[in-house]
């Protein structure tokens, strides 16, 4: 086992952070799509403690984006295209500015006011233009998540406004999840991060992210819109209390 996990990981990592993180991918995607919210960010708060500074944005992107792929193809039928597209639109422009911002805008700050928006849109009604204006919504998350990484519960605001039920939100916010973070990985690369050195340990964590995904299918299947939309809500707000607090201690 150890020669294996020598083999599938960077030199900087230990084989036993690996086996964490593997274990990790696979509860953060079971989380994911059973409760439409969650396993990204849990996932970059494990990271955050194992990987290296200057690897962890861009490694969690593409592991990010092989998870959200697998809930695409698990649910493809339930995607709702007609915001999709506008959405994935805007990410386009919001990666390309987030890519020239990057270096000045504090990523407590960033924290900080996604927390803050994400809780207040949980307990007060979303903003018109939240709903009615994908293209935004694309531009503003996904100019965010070249600083924070995992603006997954900003998005899941956006397909919570949308009133779809639990497969159309789970597979909703999964593509538009999938395109931010591969657009997002294309500008990490191009800016200069090597992502050859962790081929191996981000196509095992994707893998561990499949199996996360069908045992989560499997909750998703056997609850109802209403407690689905009420776990939604609990995780929306303890993951916003936490990015308020991981915000404060930073700054």
């Amino acid at each position: 086992m150890n020669h294996l996990l020598n083999f599938l990981m960077p030199p900087t990592v230990e084989p036993t952070a690996a086996l964490v993180m593997l274990a990790a991918s696979t509860a953060a995607s079971f989380i994911t799509i059973a409760f439409g919210i969650g396993g990204g960010v849990l996932l970059l708060a494990v990271m955050a403690i194992l990987v290296p500074p200057a690897a962890l944005i861009p490694v969690h992107g593409i592991i990010q984006f092989g998870s959200n792929i697998g809930r695409v193809v698990f649910m493809f039928r339930y995607i709702s295209w007609a915001s999709t597209w506008s959405f994935m639109a805007g990410t386009v422009v919001g990666v390309i500015a987030g890519g020239a911002a990057a270096p000045n805008l504090s990523p407590a700050v960033v924290q900080m006011g996604v927390g803050l928006f994400v809780l207040w849109s949980v307990f007060m009604k979303p903003p018109r233009w939240l709903s009615r204006i994908p293209l935004v919504t694309g531009v503003v998350s996904s100019f965010l998540t070249m600083f924070f990484g995992a603006t997954g519960p900003f998005v899941a605001t956006f397909t919570k406004s949308l009133a779809l039920d639990r497969h159309r939100h789970v597979a909703t916010h999964g593509a538009m999840m999938s395109v931010q973070h591969l657009l997002k990985t294309l500008m990490l690369s191009f800016l200069g991060f090597a992502f050859a050195p962790w081929i191996g340990f981000i196509g095992a964590m994707i893998i561990c992210g499949a199996i996360g995904t069908f045992l989560g299918r499997l909750i998703l299947d056997r609850i109802s819109d209403r407690r689905f939309r009420l776990a939604l809500d609990i995780t929306l707000v303890v993951l916003s209390l936490r990015l308020i607090w991981s915000g404060s201690s930073m700054l």
